[in-house]
């Protein structure tokens, strides 16, 4: 007798874990680029020497950073409904599940693409920035044209690596009910009477996703460091 029974699946089966796939991917797409944008402005404020913005930039990575995602995207589910209510009487037909989620998620990755950020900034030598002050260049601009390119370029492996680390957090959507790429392949399991079966494909589909990006950040570290 097989150890596993892939018989039951089917075209729709397929269609059912593509949109949960594509869920997963609009997720983490979003994080990663609010989280990269607001993350370096908490990044710069941190740096910025005023000392309410560096206190607000600190207290808010400490606060994301010591409470967890479940409990985030938990708390944003019971509050966006309610603002968007108040705000948007028209928005009752809103998903508001994929909407708690883009908005968790990307407030959450903020704080640490914050960090990641503020490390890429110092890592680059002040030299640069004397320079640039040297060229005629104003503060605002050393960091939009100077160092900025040079602490992404550094901090690029890093930037990567968590967002694989993203991407396998979406799986928590669960708690929200968001029909993700896991729930979508948990939801047929149960259906169908096939969990384990399914939980060894999302498994697959998970690892290759992963695997092929962390191949990727592999290489392009091995790229940056020969130059």
């Amino acid at each position: 007798m097989a150890l596993f029974d892939f018989s039951f699946l089917s075209p729709a089966t397929g269609a059912t874990l593509a949109h949960g796939m594509l869920v997963s991917f609009q997720v983490a797409g979003t994080a990663l680029v609010v989280g990269l944008i607001w993350g370096t402005i908490l990044a710069l404020m941190r740096l910025s020497g005023v000392r309410g913005l560096s206190w607000f930039s600190a207290a808010y990575v400490s606060l994301f950073r010591s409470v967890p995602l479940a409990m985030v995207l938990l708390g944003f589910y019971l509050v966006v409904p309610q603002i968007l209510r108040a705000v948007f009487p028209g928005a009752a037909g809103m998903d508001t599940r994929m909407l708690s989620a883009l908005v968790g998620f990307a407030l959450f990755e903020s704080a640490y693409y914050a960090e990641i950020m503020r490390a890429g900034i110092q890592s680059v030598p002040r030299s640069q920035f004397h320079a640039a002050s040297a060229l005629g260049m104003t503060n605002s601009q050393a960091m939009r044209i100077v160092i900025l390119p040079q602490a992404a370029r550094n901090m690029l492996p890093l930037l990567l690596t968590q967002l694989i680390v993203l991407f396998q957090d979406t799986s928590i959507v669960y708690v929200i009910s968001l029909a993700d790429f896991f729930t979508a392949a948990e939801s047929i399991g149960e259906r169908d009477g096939k969990i384990e079966e399914m939980m060894v494909i999302a498994a697959l589909c998970y690892f290759s996703v992963c695997f092929t990006a962390s191949r990727a950040v592999q290489w392009f570290a091995w790229r940056t460091g020969k130059k």
